[in-house]
């Protein structure tokens, strides 16, 4: 009797269809926090390596292909977003997805040209040969297996995990020849990772205009971690050098940070550089007061001074990128749109008062915190007066 013959991973998975609508962008939390991509466009073959107690991951790339990058991973995103939209819907998803170049280039605000065509083509051949080892989900290591005890499992606890982003990818055709879209077949760990809600954000479509690959780490970074949090998060430089898996210099790395936090670019969060009684430099960053990244360059002359009207508006003075507190209190005010300040105050057109009202100062004790407009023209000859006389 002869064996049947074993059938492909193709031929196992039910063929699930792209879902045409405009989705929202999800991404897979574990990919969000951890070095799974080379940030460079440049042709990387030198292998990823992160540790932290039980989380151990090593990223691989042949020669042939390089790493696959960050921008690769809008592909897994666009995935992402599929499996999640479908299953919210009731629809059943699947491993094996069909689809179009022109839906997956649209969806991450990529053009539709045949330059865009080739490098999406490239992109989806790193994800297929960028091979990923982890302990990330997965259950304690047998130190009674032979296997485990010669691996990596034994430093962390914890059974490594090997895949690629694709499993396998192949571009389909009519009956006549012609090019009709693309098949792929993303990993398991990648698929169990989206069907779970907790292990998927959403996040801002603006992500995708980030044109540095530290700034796409950055937001995935702080979007993960940060989340909508009042008061934000706080990393320090050399933790997050060792969590981008970058081969910049650590000083390199920290120049591009402080760049990054003098353009302001992440949607959605306002980055600030602290620096803790010890020296310790943190980054910290928090939500945008109006839901959108403050400009780092405001309009001329508003250095403390808004447009007036502008109260809900972002037109804010940029919050100081360096700062002596922990708890990051510190911060320049605004006088005019801070409500919060106990220095705002009206006064008088044409007078600019001190609200300490300086003994040395004759001038300023004979107006300090007047609320008048008619002591705005009074001699100087009266006796001063102490701040309560002056108020109403």
């Amino acid at each position: 009797m002869t064996a049947r013959p074993r059938r492909s991973e193709r031929e196992q998975l039910e063929l699930f269809r792209a879902l045409p609508s405009d989705l929202a962008p999800r991404d897979a939390q574990d990919l969000m926090a951890y070095p799974f991509f080379s940030l460079s466009k440049s042709h990387r073959v030198e292998p990823i390596e992160y540790r932290s107690g039980e989380i151990a991951i090593r990223v691989e790339a042949v020669p042939e292909h390089g790493m696959a990058t960050i921008w690769d991973a809008d592909i897994l995103i666009w995935a992402a977003s599929q499996i999640v939209e479908a299953r919210d819907n009731g629809f059943r998803t699947s491993r094996l997805i069909a689809t179009t170049p022109y839906e997956i280039l649209t969806f991450v605000g990529r053009g539709t040209g045949a330059r865009d065509y080739r490098r999406l083509r490239a992109a989806l051949d790193r994800l297929q040969s960028t091979t990923v080892a982890t302990t990330l989900r997965q259950p304690p290591a047998n130190p009674r297996s032979r296997i485990e005890r010669t691996s990596d499992a034994p430093a962390t606890g914890r059974r490594m995990h090997r895949f690629s982003w694709i499993n396998e990818w192949t571009e389909r055709a009519d009956a006549f020849g012609n090019p009709d879209g693309i098949e792929l077949i993303v990993p398991d760990w990648f698929y169990k990772a989206v069907l779970d809600e907790a292990l998927v954000l959403t996040i801002d479509r603006a992500y995708f205009s980030l044109t540095g690959g530290i700034e796409r780490w950055l937001y995935r970074i702080v979007r993960k971690h940060g989340g909508r949090q009042k008061r934000g998060w706080r990393f320090d430089l050399r933790h997050l050098y060792v969590k981008s898996g970058s081969l910049s210099p650590f000083k390199r790395f920290a120049f591009e940070l402080r760049a990054i936090i003098q353009r302001q670019p992440l949607p959605g969060y306002t980055l600030f550089l602290e620096i803790e009684a010890g020296g310790r430099t943190l980054l910290a960053f928090e939500p945008a007061p109006c839901g959108q990244a403050v400009e780092a360059v405001v309009l001329s002359g508003t250095r403390t001074i808004v447009p007036s009207g502008t109260d809900p508006s972002c037109y804010q003075e940029p919050k100081p990128h360096l700062t002596s507190s922990a708890q990051s209190e510190n911060r320049r005010l605004n006088l005019e749109s801070n409500k919060e300040s106990n220095f705002c105050r009206s006064a008088p057109s044409g007078e600019n008062r001190s609200p300490t009202g300086r003994k040395e100062d004759e001038r300023r004790r004979h107006t300090a915190f007047s609320e008048r407009d008619d002591d705005a023209g009074a001699a100087s000859d009266p006796p001063a007066r102490n701040g309560s006389g002056g108020a109403s």
